[in-house]
């Protein structure tokens, strides 16, 4: 481990890792106690159409892809309420518009996209330091909208239609908690990239929910899980010369099936 820390890009990387497990934890408990993977998965490739425009723009493509995520992630929404379709019907619809604008920019905007395959597939090992003051803003704006409406989104996560009879505003508050999934997933995509973004939003909060109900509780160690995992698969593909962001992926999963193993062993103990 000490061996990394000699290259500057290593600790970007590593400050990196410690960044996106912020974000992980977080939103990752609401997108999973809310059932929201799928829409998760729609905003990352609308973000596509983001990423595409900043080449076209030849600006950075995530200062593009933030307010491109979020009125997708609004748009969701609003479609689902405004014209009255199905939520995954609004999903599709998004899902392959973005990516189509990806595509079409991309092949619009002037010379070659040589760091494309980056955004898709995620490269941790080239996050530069502006971007990682742009993932601690983003990471900052996230803990905020916890913090200050947590009650609000633990009761949509929980029971949407009792927390309206409540009084809560149900419309805002699952459009707010989508507009910050997707500023998470803006935090996620140079670190894993476009492809596999909804595992390192979702992995390390099914692994922790399988051992504690307080959403609280589950946030916080969600959060170090994440960093833990994301750290050892960063080590791993240093050690072994591959893909950082398919590495660290496939140690999230491996934890999984690992605490499949466990859970049981506990149960079977307790029996």
């Amino acid at each position: 481990m000490l061996e990394m820390l000699q290259y500057e890009f290593m600790r970007n990387a590593l400050l990196a890792a410690v960044l996106v497990s912020v974000a992980c934890g977080i939103v990752g408990t609401f997108v999973v106690t809310k059932r929201i993977v799928f829409i998760s998965g729609g905003i990352t490739h609308a973000a596509f159409g983001g990423i595409g425009l900043g080449y076209l723009l030849e600006v950075n493509p995530v200062i593009t892809a933030i307010p491109f995520s979020v009125l997708a992630a609004v748009g969701i929404g609003l479609l689902n309420e405004k014209i009255e379709i199905s939520e995954d019907s609004a999903i599709g619809i998004l899902w392959s518009v973005g990516m189509a604008l990806g595509v079409l920019f991309i092949g619009l905007a002037p010379g070659y996209a040589p760091d494309l395959f980056s955004y898709l597939f995620g490269s941790i090992l080239t996050v530069p330091v502006w971007d990682l003051w742009l993932m601690l803003l983003l990471d900052i704006v996230i803990i905020f909208v916890a913090w200050f409406f947590f009650k609000e989104l633990q009761a949509i996560s929980f029971d949407e239609e009792y927390a309206e009879i409540a009084g809560v505003p149900t419309r805002l508050v699952y459009l707010t908690l989508l507009a910050v999934v997707a500023l998470s997933v803006i935090v996620l995509i140079r670190v894993v990239g476009i492809i596999l973004v909804i595992a390192l939003l979702t992995i390390p909060t099914v692994i922790v929910k399988r051992f504690s109900c307080s959403l609280r509780r589950i946030m916080l160690w969600s959060t170090v899980l994440a960093a833990v995992l994301t750290v050892f698969g960063l080590w791993l593909s240093f050690r072994l010369d591959v893909a950082s962001g398919s590495t660290i992926v496939l140690v999230l999963a491996a934890a999984f099936f690992v605490s499949l193993i466990f859970k049981r062993k506990l149960v079977a103990e307790a029996g």
